[in-house]
């Protein structure tokens, strides 16, 4: 049975559709209303906000933090420099992905880590040798994300923060109307955005002093299914959709490299040693045999088809996570599947993230992913196009 989060009370009392999801452990609203368009359009064209309380959030500390978690994660840590964040991920000895998520250096010797799955007895595996703390904060900090373009317009005015000088992946200490906060200019929507991080007593008065500022900006809450929309259109991989913890997976072909997820970048192989290393050096010489792309799909294909069974065109109400085969562009051979998709309300095109064999992977590409319409599977054709789909100027200003 789910329990509430810090922020149920408000979140409770506006969930008119009673559409709720199990967020690791927690009620989490999943649409506010029925249909969705207002939650969407709020995020897009000003600013949205979504109770994040379920992540999980450990603090690291003492002498050997960043030496610790640098022993972790495949990104050296000691380059994160104190008040900066960045996206990590970590694997286990043979390169396999066990978790992504965010790294924030608080100060020289303290860090905080925030995960998707419950990381403490993965991460405490590591500790012998090292001066280190580990705290689990999950119960004890609530967090909400502020997104869209106004986002900063409407905590300028409650925060004591200098936001325009908050650069991206930036963290800072600040008061939101006498409320200590923790405010990191990160997200998952692929817009600008912030991210702000509580004590549980203070979440409410947090909340009602975000709404109460947003107010005439139109902000909006807006659940997991929105949410979902909007990380696929900034091209951001899901954990249990593109990639599974490798410790969880039953067979070989379930697990995957960061090079294999477009996370290359995220992997410093020539430094000290550090779980999966000798592997992932292995996978980088020889390149990954699957890559992660974006793929558009032909709209006038998927209109035939609907035709040609008497039917409207229709389109999925929101993002899917079903693996779907993707071909060749013969339709003969299967080349990768596509792990979710969505219809973009904004670019007004379905969308899809997939994993294919490397040669299929140029921009460019005419592939086929399967579709089914009245319960005949047919293809469509599928373009491969570079990622993010959705990649504002504003995001980063």
């Amino acid at each position: 049975m789910p329990i509430p989060t810090p922020f149920h009370d408000r979140t409770a009392a506006l969930c008119t559709s009673y559409k709720w999801a199990d967020w690791a452990g927690y009620f989490a609203v999943s649409s506010y209303n029925l249909p969705n368009d207002g939650e969407y359009y709020s995020l897009r064209h000003s600013a949205g906000i979504i109770d994040i309380s379920p992540l999980f959030k450990y603090e690291v500390s003492g002498a050997d933090a960043v030496a610790f978690l640098s022993r972790i994660m495949t990104k050296n840590i000691e380059d994160i420099p104190i008040g900066r964040a960045s996206y990590c991920c970590w694997c286990d000895d043979f390169g396999k992905i066990i978790d992504d998520g965010t790294v924030y250096r608080l100060d020289a010797n303290r860090l905080r880590v925030h995960t998707a799955e419950p990381m403490l007895a993965w991460f405490g595996q590591f500790r012998r040798g090292f001066d280190v703390t580990l705290k689990d904060l999950s119960a004890q900090i609530a967090a909400v994300a502020v997104q869209g373009p106004t986002a900063r317009d409407i905590l300028q005015q409650v925060s004591d923060a200098d936001l325009e000088a908050l650069a991206y992946y930036s963290v800072a200490t600040a008061q939101l109307d006498k409320l200590p906060v923790l405010i990191s200019r990160t997200g998952y929507t692929g817009d600008l955005g912030y991210e702000l991080w509580v004590d549980n007593t203070n979440a409410l008065p947090l909340w009602d002093t975000l709404m109460s500022a947003g107010k005439p900006y139109l902000l909006k809450p807006f659940g997991l299914d929105v949410l979902d929309i909007a990380r696929i259109e900034a091209g951001l991989i899901l954990n249990g959709v593109e990639f599974h913890n490798a410790a969880h997976c039953l067979i070989e072909s379930q697990k995957a490299t960061p090079y294999e997820l477009g996370l290359g970048w995220t992997v410093d192989l020539d430094r000290e040693p550090f779980c999966g290393q000798r592997a992932l050096k292995a996978v980088q010489a020889a390149g990954p045999r699957l890559v992660l792309v974006g793929l558009e799909l032909d709209w006038d294909e998927q209109e035939a088809l609907f035709a040609k069974q008497g039917l409207p065109v229709q389109v999925h109400p929101g993002a899917w996570r079903s693996g779907v085969p993707v071909y060749d562009n013969s339709g003969n051979r299967q080349i990768g599947k596509a792990t979710s998709g969505t219809w973009s309300p904004l670019i007004k095109k379905n969308l899809a993230l997939a994993s294919v064999e490397k040669q299929y992977a140029k921009t460019g590409t005419r592939l086929k992913i399967e579709y089914t319409v009245e319960y005949q599977r047919e293809t469509v054709t599928a373009v491969v196009v570079k990622m993010p789909f959705y990649n504002p100027e504003h995001k980063r200003r």
